[in-house]
């Protein structure tokens, strides 16, 4: 069984909709660091305001890349990355190029995903590649899992939260069995509350995605 802290400190909380304000971000950052959560997700341009409020507190900042689509151009992807690590980002949540991987572009994919590696690990910055699984079949799932793997990241992710899809119990099986021994698995997407986020972290997710994060603590068994 876990405690609220422990999978408090799993959760990536997640403030990415366009129309969120520096209010929501400032927000964000308090609860965050009031609830001990592990780290907070927004968007490149909230780096620095999140990393500057949440700077004596347990919460780590990642920016999303290549949002939500995963078609920025590899040199787009870096240059986003290395922005947001001077901004004071230490986790990095890359969209896979999903139109070249379902094109059977491998290398390509590959190659993306290896150009961010490159520029994380220079600072040590924590790289999760975001799988987009509601467009992936279970082989694809599997094989974009160990192309992730090869690349070097650290992480794969199941979903932006924008897509046509969330998490499922059955994808995060399959991403456990094709990576789990070398990367850690992140559900993201439809994660709501406290026993979706539990059977998650009970399947060998490492980490949780989230923006009902409140709710989801709130419903923990006192």
């Amino acid at each position: 069984m876990f405690t609220r802290g422990e999978v408090a400190a799993k959760i990536d909380h997640a403030v990415l909709k366009p129309f969120a304000t520096d209010e929501d971000i400032i927000a964000g950052c308090k609860m965050c660091a009031e609830r001990k959560v592990g780290c907070f997700c927004v968007r490149p341009t909230d780096v620095s305001l999140a990393a500057r409020e949440l700077k004596n507190s347990v919460t780590v900042v990642s920016a999303v890349i290549g949002f939500p689509h995963g078609s920025n151009r590899p040199e787009v992807k870096v240059l986003e990355a290395k922005l947001a690590i001077e901004d004071g980002a230490v986790e990095l949540d890359m969209v896979m190029n999903i139109g070249r991987f379902l094109s059977g572009d491998y290398d390509f994919v590959r190659k993306d995903i290896e150009a961010v590696v490159d520029e994380a690990k220079k600072s040590g910055a924590v790289v999760k590649v975001i799988l987009e699984i509601c467009y992936l079949s279970d082989e694809q799932i599997a094989k974009a899992c160990k192309i992730a793997e090869a690349a070097g990241a650290d992480f794969v992710k199941t979903s932006t939260g924008f897509g046509d899809g969330p998490a499922t119990p059955e994808a995060v099986d399959i991403m456990v069995g094709a990576v789990g021994k070398t990367m850690g698995v992140k559900a993201s997407g439809g994660v709501r509350s406290y026993e979706t986020a539990v059977g998650y972290l009970k399947q060998g997710c490492k980490r949780l995605g989230a923006a009902s994060t409140e709710a989801i603590l709130d419903g923990a068994p006192e």
